[in-house]
Protein backbone atom coordinates (compact mmCIF):
# COMPACT_ATOMS: atom_id res chain seq x y z
CA UNK A 1 0.00 0.00 0.00
CA UNK A 2 1.35 3.41 -0.80
CA UNK A 3 0.97 6.56 1.26
CA UNK A 4 -0.37 9.73 0.08
CA UNK A 5 0.77 13.10 1.11
CA UNK A 6 -1.82 15.52 2.56
CA UNK A 7 -2.67 17.77 0.41
CA UNK A 8 -3.60 21.53 0.44
CA UNK A 9 -7.18 22.75 -0.88
CA UNK A 10 -7.02 25.60 -3.33
CA UNK A 11 -9.20 27.41 -1.27
CA UNK A 12 -7.53 27.09 2.13
CA UNK A 13 -3.96 28.54 1.40
CA UNK A 14 -1.57 27.65 3.75
CA UNK A 15 -0.27 29.52 6.70
CA UNK A 16 3.63 28.94 5.01
CA UNK A 17 2.59 31.08 2.06
CA UNK A 18 0.23 33.79 4.18
CA UNK A 19 3.55 34.18 5.93
CA UNK A 20 6.02 34.45 3.15
CA UNK A 21 3.83 37.51 1.96
CA UNK A 22 3.39 39.10 4.81
CA UNK A 23 7.41 39.23 5.57
CA UNK A 24 8.03 40.23 2.49
CA UNK A 25 5.17 43.40 3.03
CA UNK A 26 7.20 44.23 6.36
CA UNK A 27 10.50 43.75 4.73
CA UNK A 28 8.90 46.16 1.65
CA UNK A 29 7.72 49.07 4.02
CA UNK A 30 10.39 48.87 6.16
CA UNK A 31 13.22 49.58 3.79
CA UNK A 32 10.78 52.42 2.84
CA UNK A 33 11.29 54.33 5.90
CA UNK A 34 14.44 52.77 6.73
CA UNK A 35 15.95 54.71 3.71
CA UNK A 36 13.84 57.48 4.19
CA UNK A 37 12.21 57.28 0.72
CA UNK A 38 9.48 59.24 2.03
CA UNK A 39 11.18 62.02 1.92
CA UNK A 40 11.45 62.01 -1.66
CA UNK A 41 7.94 62.07 -2.00
CA UNK A 42 7.35 65.84 -0.91
CA UNK A 43 6.05 69.06 -2.76
CA UNK A 44 9.23 70.83 -1.96
CA UNK A 45 11.37 68.03 -3.55
CA UNK A 46 9.10 67.76 -6.44
CA UNK A 47 9.05 71.24 -7.10
CA UNK A 48 13.00 71.40 -6.76
CA UNK A 49 13.70 68.37 -9.28
CA UNK A 50 10.97 69.56 -11.59
CA UNK A 51 13.53 70.82 -14.41
CA UNK A 52 15.72 67.47 -14.28
CA UNK A 53 12.22 64.71 -14.16
CA UNK A 54 10.76 67.20 -17.01
CA UNK A 55 14.41 66.83 -18.60
CA UNK A 56 14.58 63.02 -18.01
CA UNK A 57 11.21 62.75 -19.27
CA UNK A 58 11.07 64.50 -22.34
CA UNK A 59 14.25 62.12 -23.19
CA UNK A 60 12.71 58.84 -22.39
CA UNK A 61 9.03 59.35 -22.57
CA UNK A 62 8.36 55.43 -22.29
CA UNK A 63 10.94 55.09 -19.75
CA UNK A 64 9.27 57.27 -17.64
CA UNK A 65 5.72 55.91 -18.14
CA UNK A 66 6.86 52.83 -17.36
CA UNK A 67 8.79 53.74 -14.02
CA UNK A 68 6.19 56.25 -13.27
CA UNK A 69 3.45 54.04 -13.28
CA UNK A 70 5.60 51.45 -11.51
CA UNK A 71 6.36 53.71 -8.55
CA UNK A 72 2.44 54.43 -8.16
CA UNK A 73 1.93 50.52 -7.70
CA UNK A 74 4.30 50.03 -5.18
CA UNK A 75 2.84 52.86 -3.20
CA UNK A 76 -0.94 52.29 -3.78
CA UNK A 77 -0.10 48.46 -3.57
CA UNK A 78 1.67 48.92 -0.09
CA UNK A 79 -0.29 51.80 1.42
CA UNK A 80 2.91 53.89 1.41
CA UNK A 81 2.57 57.95 1.75
CA UNK A 82 2.86 59.72 -1.45
CA UNK A 83 0.22 59.31 -3.77
CA UNK A 84 -0.70 62.96 -3.50
CA UNK A 85 2.56 63.62 -5.03
CA UNK A 86 2.92 61.20 -7.87
CA UNK A 87 -0.46 62.56 -9.33
CA UNK A 88 0.73 65.93 -9.20
CA UNK A 89 4.18 64.50 -10.87
CA UNK A 90 1.73 62.69 -13.14
CA UNK A 91 0.21 66.02 -14.11
CA UNK A 92 3.36 67.61 -14.21
CA UNK A 93 5.65 65.31 -16.38
CA UNK A 94 2.76 64.21 -19.05
CA UNK A 95 -0.28 66.96 -19.12
CA UNK A 96 -3.46 67.00 -17.72
CA UNK A 97 -4.81 64.39 -20.63
CA UNK A 98 -1.84 61.51 -20.01
CA UNK A 99 -1.10 62.14 -16.51
CA UNK A 100 -4.71 61.01 -15.22
CA UNK A 101 -4.49 57.79 -17.37
CA UNK A 102 -1.06 56.74 -15.81
CA UNK A 103 -2.23 57.52 -12.48
CA UNK A 104 -5.67 55.59 -12.92
CA UNK A 105 -3.60 52.59 -14.53
CA UNK A 106 -0.67 52.94 -11.24
CA UNK A 107 -3.21 53.43 -8.57
CA UNK A 108 -6.11 51.09 -9.47
CA UNK A 109 -3.66 48.26 -10.14
CA UNK A 110 -1.85 48.71 -6.72
CA UNK A 111 -5.15 49.51 -5.61
CA UNK A 112 -6.46 45.70 -6.62
CA UNK A 113 -3.27 44.43 -5.48
CA UNK A 114 -4.21 45.68 -2.14
CA UNK A 115 -7.44 44.30 -2.30
CA UNK A 116 -6.33 40.71 -2.99
CA UNK A 117 -3.85 41.02 -0.54
CA UNK A 118 -6.27 41.79 2.12
CA UNK A 119 -8.38 38.88 1.27
CA UNK A 120 -5.71 36.55 0.85
CA UNK A 121 -4.07 37.13 4.30
CA UNK A 122 -6.99 38.02 6.86
CA UNK A 123 -10.40 37.33 5.52
CA UNK A 124 -10.68 33.89 6.13
CA UNK A 125 -9.70 35.05 9.67
CA UNK A 126 -12.21 37.85 10.20
CA UNK A 127 -14.80 35.44 9.14
CA UNK A 128 -14.41 32.66 11.21
CA UNK A 129 -13.94 35.22 14.43
CA UNK A 130 -16.45 38.10 13.43
CA UNK A 131 -18.72 35.98 11.09
CA UNK A 132 -21.87 36.05 12.86
CA UNK A 133 -22.01 39.84 13.34
CA UNK A 134 -20.72 40.30 10.23
CA UNK A 135 -22.43 38.38 8.26
CA UNK A 136 -25.88 40.49 7.27
CA UNK A 137 -23.28 43.44 6.74
CA UNK A 138 -21.24 41.20 4.22
CA UNK A 139 -24.31 40.55 2.24
CA UNK A 140 -25.45 44.25 2.08
CA UNK A 141 -22.46 45.34 0.76
CA UNK A 142 -22.03 42.82 -1.47
CA UNK A 143 -25.65 43.65 -3.07
CA UNK A 144 -24.44 46.95 -3.34
CA UNK A 145 -20.77 47.15 -3.87
CA UNK A 146 -20.36 49.00 -7.08
CA UNK A 147 -22.52 51.92 -5.45
CA UNK A 148 -20.62 51.75 -1.55
CA UNK A 149 -16.94 51.76 -3.34
CA UNK A 150 -17.58 54.46 -5.83
CA UNK A 151 -19.33 56.85 -3.11
CA UNK A 152 -15.70 56.00 -0.61
CA UNK A 153 -13.33 56.39 -3.48
CA UNK A 154 -15.46 60.06 -4.51
CA UNK A 155 -15.09 61.60 -1.08
CA UNK A 156 -12.11 62.59 -0.22
CA UNK A 157 -12.91 61.78 3.63
CA UNK A 158 -11.87 58.06 3.28
CA UNK A 159 -8.36 57.21 3.20
CA UNK A 160 -7.41 55.27 0.18
CA UNK A 161 -5.41 52.79 1.81
CA UNK A 162 -8.27 52.13 4.21
CA UNK A 163 -10.66 51.80 1.62
CA UNK A 164 -8.21 49.30 -0.31
CA UNK A 165 -8.09 47.19 3.17
CA UNK A 166 -11.27 47.08 4.21
CA UNK A 167 -12.79 46.15 0.95
CA UNK A 168 -10.32 43.18 0.94
CA UNK A 169 -12.09 41.94 4.09
CA UNK A 170 -16.09 41.93 2.02
CA UNK A 171 -17.13 39.69 -0.34
CA UNK A 172 -17.12 42.08 -3.06
CA UNK A 173 -16.01 40.59 -6.57
CA UNK A 174 -12.80 41.36 -7.84
CA UNK A 175 -14.54 42.90 -11.31
CA UNK A 176 -16.89 45.10 -9.71
CA UNK A 177 -13.82 46.36 -6.97
CA UNK A 178 -11.64 47.37 -10.40
CA UNK A 179 -14.80 48.92 -12.12
CA UNK A 180 -15.95 51.17 -9.30
CA UNK A 181 -12.07 52.12 -8.43
CA UNK A 182 -10.68 53.10 -11.48
CA UNK A 183 -14.42 55.17 -12.23
CA UNK A 184 -13.78 56.61 -8.48
CA UNK A 185 -10.87 57.87 -9.00
CA UNK A 186 -11.11 59.74 -12.06
CA UNK A 187 -12.13 63.41 -10.68
CA UNK A 188 -9.55 63.51 -7.90
CA UNK A 189 -6.84 62.30 -10.17
CA UNK A 190 -8.15 65.60 -12.79
CA UNK A 191 -8.22 67.68 -9.99
CA UNK A 192 -4.59 67.49 -9.02
CA UNK A 193 -2.86 66.41 -12.09
CA UNK A 194 -4.50 69.73 -13.28
CA UNK A 195 -2.66 71.10 -10.50
CA UNK A 196 0.23 69.61 -11.22
CA UNK A 197 0.58 71.48 -14.39
CA UNK A 198 0.47 74.68 -12.05
CA UNK A 199 3.03 73.46 -9.94
CA UNK A 200 5.19 76.47 -9.21
CA UNK A 201 2.35 78.41 -8.12
CA UNK A 202 1.19 75.66 -5.27
CA UNK A 203 2.87 76.37 -2.07
CA UNK A 204 0.39 73.44 0.03
CA UNK A 205 -1.57 70.85 -0.91
CA UNK A 206 -4.10 72.41 0.94
CA UNK A 207 -4.32 75.05 -1.65
CA UNK A 208 -5.39 72.43 -4.08
CA UNK A 209 -8.11 70.31 -2.00
CA UNK A 210 -10.40 73.79 -0.99
CA UNK A 211 -13.75 73.57 0.47
CA UNK A 212 -15.22 74.13 -2.74
CA UNK A 213 -13.37 70.69 -4.32
CA UNK A 214 -14.00 68.72 -0.92
CA UNK A 215 -17.73 69.52 -1.52
CA UNK A 216 -17.79 68.63 -5.24
CA UNK A 217 -16.41 65.18 -4.41
CA UNK A 218 -18.99 64.79 -1.67
CA UNK A 219 -21.93 65.68 -3.73
CA UNK A 220 -20.59 63.12 -6.39
CA UNK A 221 -20.16 60.50 -3.74
CA UNK A 222 -23.26 61.50 -2.47
CA UNK A 223 -25.33 60.62 -6.30
CA UNK A 224 -23.50 57.28 -6.48
CA UNK A 225 -25.33 55.74 -3.76
CA UNK A 226 -28.59 56.83 -5.88
CA UNK A 227 -29.11 53.60 -7.30
CA UNK A 228 -28.80 51.94 -3.91
CA UNK A 229 -31.41 54.45 -2.10
CA UNK A 230 -33.70 54.02 -5.27
CA UNK A 231 -33.26 50.25 -5.35
CA UNK A 232 -34.28 50.18 -1.04
CA UNK A 233 -36.78 52.74 -1.73
CA UNK A 234 -38.63 50.20 -4.75
CA UNK A 235 -38.54 47.30 -2.29
CA UNK A 236 -39.98 49.17 0.73
CA UNK A 237 -42.55 49.63 -1.95
CA UNK A 238 -43.53 46.31 -2.60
Amino acid sequence: MTSQAPTTSPSQPSNGSKFAILAGIVVAIGLFFYFDVGRLLSLDVLKSNRDHLLAFTEANYATAVGLFILAYIVVAGLSLPGAVILTLAGGFLFGSAFGPLFVNLGATTGATLAFLTARYLLRDWVEQKFGKWLGPVQQGFANNAFSYLMTLRLIPLFPFFVVNLVSGLTRMNVGTYVAATALGIIPGSFVYAYAGRQLGTINSLKEIASPNVIGAFVLLGLLALVPTVYKRFRGAQR
